[in-house]
């Protein structure tokens, strides 16, 4: 876990430190009460650092966050501390996440969780997660996702936007580069 990490020191510490400043306690606040309401489990959702860890450090409120959305998602929630097994858990719930549509890039590493190295990240996932829940019935959380607007065009639309003359867009007055020096010319 992230006790048994060194701790860091010069460019591998300020880069945590930055990593770190983008943690915000109230959006981790906001996931937590989240989690708790979809789940009925009774959480604390304080938005502290601790405490976000420590809810969620062995994946099974991760787990069974995704069963309750899809029920069976997660076959088996390992209960064991041990840290495979808690990393198994964190898997089993990203593994889902990505099948229900929260994009990779909004998905954290198991090790971000289990070895506390990038708790912003498990926040962006579960806020991406809170997105997509409104497809299962669930409240949703953050902002609304957009939808698709397919625009249709007639083909004298399109042949009407071929018409318009390219000056009407603005016009540089027919300047060009010619007699442009830029520097010295080289001597030799």
């Amino acid at each position: 876990m992230a006790n048994n990490r060194a701790t860091k020191s010069g460019f591998a510490a300020e880069a945590q430190r930055k990593i770190n400043s983008k943690y915000s306690e109230e959006l981790a606040q906001e996931c937590l009460e989240w989690v708790s309401s979809v789940t009925g489990l009774p959480l604390n959702t304080s938005g502290d650092p601790d405490n976000f860890f420590e809810v969620l450090k062995d994946g099974q409120v991760l787990c069974q966050l995704v069963n309750t959305l899809i029920p069976g998602s997660v076959k088996k929630v390992n209960t064991s501390t041990m840290a495979f097994k808690c990393m198994e858990n964190i898997n089993n719930f990203l593994a889902v996440a990505v099948s229900i549509g929260v994009p990779s890039q909004e998905t954290f590493q198991s090790v971000d969780l289990w070895e506390r190295q990038n708790l912003n990240s498990v926040v962006i996932c579960l806020q991406s997660l809170g997105r997509k829940a409104g497809q299962f019935g669930a409240p949703s959380i953050g902002p609304k996702e957009a939808e698709k607007n397919i625009r249709n065009f007639s083909e004298d639309k399109l042949k009407a936007g071929q018409t318009i003359i390219s000056l009407q867009y603005g016009s540089n007055k027919g300047a060009n580069q010619s007699g442009l020096n830029f520097g010295n010319t080289r001597h030799m």
